[in-house]
């Protein structure tokens, strides 16, 4: 691993953490000129003020946006809840780009959408809308020729027309049914001119409103996991149903007979794991496990005549285990707290499906993959 790069001069770790004031007007008049010019920061202090401004004007603007989000903000939540096709969305420049990404907002969490972009549309891709279908433009000044050119027909060819735009006094607002205002905003720019504080708005906003969507239609962690079962979030949201050991694969005994047998019984199965689940014969649910590690203190300690005794007598009551349909880190966040290696897997009865063994845990995170019942399962047996 590289060495991390030294500090840059005259910015040391504590005048790093403290406080800075905020920045005076950056601008002067240039005496020559009469022109409003820029004086770049020059030490790193006045550099690190620059940083810590913008990012303090832009949490303004999401502070001042979030006190003026009105009823109008919920009619479109609603709208798109209720959207029986998909949810279009268009905008240009730094508003078509905010417009990408709430697209994807949408479609992770439930809502089916795509971006449509306002110089295709006019070229063939206007023919993507459909009637049940809802549209969402996004433009900060709400006067976008590219955005405007096509707002007529996105109105009239869809369910409805959903302008996002800085305030309700412009022609998209006048084009749509329903208008969310964000505010206008001082952009963080030193120019006043590259969008930020409008942009980052827009961004909260249309996050704001795909979210709440999202309750409306009681979107759930299990339906997030369905369309996200790639990455750490996948990861993160899978069952253990589709990474365990199934009942078919795992040792099990009857609890009633001599350790030594339940061994012989147990290793009839396939792959081996660390542990034999222990069940009562009458009702085949858990009553017990039994490890490898207790058996290897049986033999260290020299009581191999303890293998002849029932192993009801020698395995750990109660295990620990899991319910079917739970979420894997749920079980991983078990085998970390109670520093355990297996952990049984049981159905609403109290009847062992499967065991979730260590390794195979270690092997998908060490993978970076994200299993598919089949192809873990698969894995994970042989």
């Amino acid at each position: 691993m590289p060495a991390p790069k030294p500090r840059p001069s005259g910015l040391d770790d504590a005048s790093a953490s403290a406080p800075v004031a905020p920045a005076a007007d950056p601008r002067s008049i240039d005496p020559r000129l009469g022109d409003t010019i820029d004086v770049p920061p020059e030490t790193p202090l006045e550099r690190l003020r620059c940083l810590r401004d913008t990012v303090l004007a832009e949490s303004e603007a999401l502070r001042r946006t979030a006190q003026t989000l009105s009823a109008d903000a919920v009619r479109a939540a609603e709208l798109t809840a209720d959207c029986r096709g998909s949810v279009i969305v268009t905008g240009i420049g730094k508003a078509g780009w905010i417009g990408q990404k709430i697209a994807a907002t949408l479609a992770s969490v439930g809502t089916p959408a795509h971006f449509l972009h306002p110089s295709e549309a006019v070229h063939g891709d206007l023919g993507r809308v459909r009637k049940d279908d809802l549209v969402w433009a996004f433009s900060n000044s709400g006067r976008s020729e590219e955005v405007l050119a096509i707002a007529a027909h996105l109105r009239q060819y869809s369910h409805g027309l959903v302008a996002i735009t800085a305030d309700a006094d412009n022609p998209l607002a006048a084009a749509a049914d329903l208008v969310v205002t964000i505010g206008k905003h001082r952009e963080a720019c030193h120019n006043g001119l590259a969008p930020t504080c409008s942009t980052t708005a827009m961004l909260a906003v249309g996050d704001a409103i795909a979210l709440l969507s999202s309750r409306i239609r009681r979107f759930t962690p299990q339906d997030f996991a369905r369309f996200h079962p790639g990455g750490a979030l996948g990861r993160k949201l899978t069952v253990v149903d589709d990474i365990m050991r199934d009942v078919a694969h795992c040792r099990i005994a009857p609890h009633d007979v001599p350790v030594r047998q339940a061994m012989v019984v147990a290793g009839l199965h396939g792959r081996r794991s660390g542990a034999v689940m222990l069940v009562d014969p009458a009702d085949q649910t858990l009553s017990g496990i039994f490890t490898d590690s207790d058996l290897a203190r049986l033999l260290e300690s020299r009581r191999e005549g303890e293998l002849d005794r029932p192993v009801s007598e020698l395995m750990t009551r109660c295990p620990t285990t899991i319910r079917s349909g739970s979420q894997l880190r749920d079980a991983i966040a078990i085998l970390s707290q109670r520093r355990i290696s297996e952990l049984p897997v049981v159905d609403t009865t109290g009847r062992p499906i499967g065991l979730i063994d260590i390794t195979d845990v270690v092997s998908l995170e060490g993978s970076g993959a994200t299993p598919s019942p089949s192809s873990v399962k698969l894995t994970a047996h042989v």
